[in-house]
């Protein structure tokens, strides 16, 4: 992904209150920096973050942490931040491959993957957010009984990801090819994408997924 530099765009970031400088502090303590116990949901590639923070005024008893590897994009972001009065939200400007150093297992509860980077290749399948490798990722981090939810409107993508997550071993709890068209729809909260895409007729995939728990482990 090639994107235009913004001058001025990492010192904006580093200077804001928003961004959480050095995340690694904070792992397994979250709840200290919200200075709550609520729940952690975290949104990896958030892009200018209209999804993130509209959950998170309509959730304020949920903890929201946007991820974005980009500054140019999560400048974006800040902007439309600067303008809300919310108290539940923070961003990290960091690679989501790395997400393991900065929470600590179970510490986080719901992970959104929306309209990611599809790495149409095969030799860059491993990119891809739903690839194994980022599986394995989001499995050192949440909750037991977390989920993750993936939206996007490539159908080649979706169908990869229908196959490699449980290959991965997860299972796939929902989905839908035709989100808005679905009893999934309920409570959608769309992307800048999502409505983008959408409004030229593409439709829009949707999954839920969570772990296979063994049925020994069960309660």
């Amino acid at each position: 992904m090639r994107l235009r530099h913004i001058p001025g765009a990492e010192e904006t970031i580093a200077s804001s209150p928003y961004v959480i400088q050095e995340p690694a502090l904070h792992k397994g303590s979250w709840n200290q920096v919200f200075e709550n116990d609520h729940p952690i949901e975290i949104e990896v590639g958030m892009g200018k973050g209209r999804f993130i923070m509209e959950l998170a005024q309509k959730n304020p008893h949920i903890n929201y942490i946007g991820i974005e590897r980009y500054s140019s994009v999560l400048l974006r972001g800040l902007q439309k931040r600067a303008g809300l009065e919310l108290d539940n939200i923070y961003f990290l400007c960091i690679d989501a491959k790395a997400m393991a150093d900065y929470f600590a297992p179970g510490e986080v509860n719901r992970i959104y993957l929306n309209f990611s980077d599809p790495w149409p290749k095969d030799r860059h399948a491993r990119r891809r957010l739903t690839s194994p490798d980022f599986m394995a990722v989001y499995d050192q981090i949440l909750a037991r009984d977390g989920v993750i939810e993936f939206k996007t409107d490539n159908r080649g993508l979706f169908d990869y990801s229908l196959e490699a997550i449980p290959q991965a071993g997860w299972q796939i709890k929902a989905h839908t090819f035709a989100l808005h068209h679905s009893p999934m729809n309920k409570g959608n909260v769309m992307t800048e994408y999502e409505e983008k895409f959408s409004s030229m007729g593409n439709p829009i995939c949707k999954l839920v997924a969570a772990r296979e728990i063994p049925a020994y482990d069960k309660e």
